[in-house]
Formats: structure tokens, sequence, C-alpha cells
């Protein structure tokens, strides 16, 4: 059977302010039947995590624009993008680039 996985999150460079503030969230995705991807996550990050203006961190299907997504330290292009699939123990940590003036 699968067993549930637990992954941090961090939310930096102000994409934290859309999720209270919190830059750190240790979170055990729910067992399913396929492994988890980054398209899945953030799909359930969006219903479970963010608390405000979706629009700012998400676009479509993906993060926004302007969001730098690192897998364990590494650029999520080099890892796939949306098909990475999670690891037990993954580190995913979104960077907001974006700054306003």
């Amino acid at each position: 059977s699968k067993i549930s996985v637990v992954h941090c999150f961090y939310f930096r460079g102000g994409a934290e302010l859309l999720f209270d503030g919190v830059k750190k969230h240790q979170v055990t995705l729910p067992c399913q039947p396929e492994p988890w991807d980054i398209r899945n996550l953030l799909k359930w990050i969006k219903q479970n995590l963010l608390k405000e203006r979706p629009e700012l961190f998400m676009q479509g299907e993906s993060v926004r624009p302007g969001i730098l997504v690192l897998i364990n330290d590494a650029d999520w292009e080099l890892m796939g993008e949306l098909d990475y699939k999670l690891q037990d123990q993954d580190n995913v940590v979104f960077i907001s680039t974006l700054h306003g003036g």
C-alpha cells in the first residue's frame, strides 16, 4: 500500500504573505494511487495552504512567471517542472522574485 509522504514547503521573497506569513510548512500529503507530482502538488497547495490572492501564486496549473521553484536546492526546470515526481522528504521552495514598487 502507498504510504503518505512528508514534505517541507518554503515560501520566500514575499510569497509567504499569500500563506498567512508562514514561511515553512511541514506537510503530509494524502495517499493516492499515482505518485504525487508538482502539478498535483500545486493544486493541493492552492486548495489547502493558499490563503489569499491565488492569482499572485498560480497561473493556470503552474506557478506564475516570477516565482522561482527549487526542488532540493535545484531549479525545477532541471527536474522536469510540473512532471517531477515527489520523493519522500523532498524540500520544495517557492521564491517570489516579484517586488512591488
